[in-house]
């Protein structure tokens, strides 16, 4: 399992959509940074602190084949790194936070 975090606005528009095309970070990247279950609370953290609600989206990693690369970030490493847009279809959680330090208590361990 592999998790996105979204901001609300990022999941409507994923849900109408049928797909994540990725935020502008993603974008800038050339690829859809997603975070380990290991890894998520810290990625909230660092780049969600600030934000009062959040919505990750825990993706079957298996259905992301080979656009899904484990690659070593600036951050530590390995990340997972999705070079594809995230189908709805993948999506097989969503958990809705209030703020990045309730990640761990909410995402199933």
């Amino acid at each position: 399992m592999i998790y996105k975090i979204l901001l609300p606005s990022e999941w409507a528009r994923f849900e109408a959509e049928g797909r994540f095309d990725g935020s502008p970070l993603d974008r800038r990247d050339g690829y859809i940074h997603c975070s380990s279950r290991a890894q998520v609370a810290g990625t909230a953290q660092r780049y969600f602190g600030t934000e009062p609600d959040l919505v990750v989206v825990a993706i079957d990693a298996q259905t992301m084949g080979m656009w899904l690369r484990w690659e070593t970030s600036s951050n530590g490493g390995p990340f997972p790194h999705v070079y594809a847009p995230l189908p709805r279809a993948a999506v097989v959680a969503v958990h809705r936070i209030a703020g990045a330090s309730s990640v761990d208590e909410v995402i199933p361990a």
